[in-house]
């Protein structure tokens, strides 16, 4: 049936569907929802990415648009259902990816620059090495030891990394004199891939961003829940750029008519790992998800508290809803996905379903272990990727096990920090992401850190999320308890085996590890 047509010749049925849209690095999705949270149609297209020059990473803007238009009218169509059955739509974004363009006329100063680019990787490593940046550091050490206040602690070891926002945007004011004359003006516009789509949706009628998108760009203070001003101040970025920020559940204004014949209400922004936390129902402090996909990231619940640690740890917003802000403390590893795609491009193996079982096909790696290294290190932008302890005996399989278990372990390693850092008690692991499908990376990491996780029936988390935020806001469901009682289980993983077994595996990866760095 065509997209835009009831499903009969009288009036549409009521507004009973939310979309769910999630943008991620790698594709855009859309969902359709039902009451239950099943999932009526679907859709998907492959993001194409751009790289310009060495090290650049961009996406083309108006290619972007066109996808994500895309799939939510295929995924309509899919599910048999007319624009106006849809109640709401929930985006979810990949985060620190950003565009500027003219105020006026809507006009994009250049692509979107990928939170994966490198272009500010000298900017960077200049700031890393300033004076005045180890001044910032004195004082807030100082700062942090006289109050105990948190606030200044992530102030005290402020460190610059080319995924974030900050750096590139300022490089853009430096290399881009349009934008620069523009901002000047105050005709400039700053925006993440949720505000983009948003102006793009309303025709530039509506220009905003949600809390969790903000606090993931590096220059949104999350203690104060405001645009930084000094950190503005020191890149030389005007504040005039920024864009308001609303709650993340929240109605943002509806897509012009013509866009999809109906006017559809936007009632969600959120940032991807935030999103798929929502996803995941974790709404109490100290409830944790672990989202194993392109790269992982562990998220926390930390509730209304912030907690940060050097290098490892990092407080955002997790998500508002009205007066409730929730805040979480996330870790990230890199080449999760990308190092088990990387195996399939090099013949490994076949399909990605194989891996699991190739694993376990053998009893241990022979001592062969793999370092992950594909994309640059925060911690050390010289880590080499490697493999280590090869020997004329070592198999396809002992090298596919060497991959699965780097994944384990260092899962592992960032439990620890977690456990150390973050002083609230641990409920159970909720895992998503595609790698979570593999059953010898879960129950490994279960062993490890001897707590039960869970793997929900659908592991497109993002997507679910915005749709819970948006279903939230625009009263499809009234409120979380009614959420939690969606959430579909498809396997539980335990532990099975005691931490010691792994021990001399482990310390073994670690001292391969060791060697890899500052490459």
């Amino acid at each position: 049936m065509p997209c835009g047509q009831p499903e009969s010749g009288g009036a549409a049925a009521p507004a009973r569907y939310v979309l769910g849209v999630d943008v991620g690095s790698t594709a855009v999705k859309c969902h359709v929802y039902d009451r239950a949270a099943a999932v009526r149609g679907s859709s998907c297209r492959k993001v194409e990415s751009l790289y310009p020059h060495p090290g650049w990473v961009e996406l083309d803007p108006e290619v972007l648009w066109s996808q994500f238009i895309g799939v939510i009218k295929e995924a309509v169509q899919a599910a048999g259902l007319h624009m106006r059955q849809v109640a709401g739509l929930g985006i979810s974004t990949q985060r620190a990816t950003f565009i500027t363009w003219h105020r006026k006329t809507g006009k994009p100063f250049h692509n979107f620059i990928s939170w994966q680019d490198l272009r500010s990787a000298e900017l960077v490593n200049s700031w890393n090495r300033s004076l005045l940046l180890k001044v910032i550091h004195v004082i807030f050490t100082i700062l942090h030891f006289l109050t105990g206040n948190n606030r200044y602690l992530a102030p005290s070891f402020l460190t610059f990394s080319t995924h974030q926002t900050s750096m590139k945007l300022s490089w853009v004011f430096k290399n881009i004199p349009e934008a620069d004359e523009a901002a000047k003006k105050n005709d400039c516009c700053f925006g993440t891939v949720d505000t983009w789509l948003l102006y793009k949706l309303t025709k530039g009628s509506v220009y905003a961003t949600d809390y969790s998108n903000a606090s993931s760009t590096g220059i949104f203070e999350p203690f104060t829940k405001c645009w930084n001003p000094t950190l503005s101040s020191l890149l030389s970025i005007p504040m005039s750029v920024y864009p308001p920020v609303k709650d993340t559940s929240f109605s943002f204004g509806s897509a012009d008519s013509e866009i999809f014949g109906v006017p559809v209400p936007i009632m969600s922004l959120v940032a991807d790992q935030q999103s798929a936390m929502f996803g995941e129902c974790c709404f109490l402090p100290g409830d944790v998800k672990l989202t194993m996909g392109t790269g992982g990231f562990w998220n926390i619940n930390t509730g209304g508290n912030l907690y940060a640690s050097k290098r490892d740890l990092y407080p955002l917003i997790g998500w508002k809803i009205g007066d409730e802000v929730v805040y979480i403390t996330e870790g990230c590893m890199s080449d999760i996905g990308n190092a088990i795609k990387w195996a399939q491009d090099i013949s490994l193996f076949t399909n990605v379903d194989e891996t699991a079982e190739m694993a376990r096909s053998i009893v241990d790696s022979q001592g062969v272990c793999f370092v992950p290294g594909f994309q640059v290190s925060a911690n050390d932008p010289y880590l080499c990727a490697s493999f280590m302890g090869l020997k004329p005996t070592t198999s396809r399989s002992h090298l596919v096990r060497a991959i699965l278990e780097s994944v384990a372990f260092r899962n592992k390693q960032l439990y620890d920090i977690i456990v150390k850092k973050v002083h609230i008690p641990l409920q159970t692991v909720r895992a998503d992401g595609g790698v979570s499908n593999n059953s010898f990376v879960m129950q490994m990491t279960s062993d490890l850190i001897n707590k039960k996780i869970e793997k929900p029936a659908n592991t497109d988390m993002s997507s679910l999320g915005a749709a819970f935020l948006a279903g939230l806001a625009s009263g499809l469901w009234t409120d979380k308890e009614q959420l939690k009682k969606l959430r579909r289980i498809e396997a539980v993983f335990e532990p099975q085996k005691d931490l010691e077994e792994y021990r001399p595996a482990m310390d073994t990866w670690m001292q391969a590890v060791k060697r890899s760095l500052h490459w």
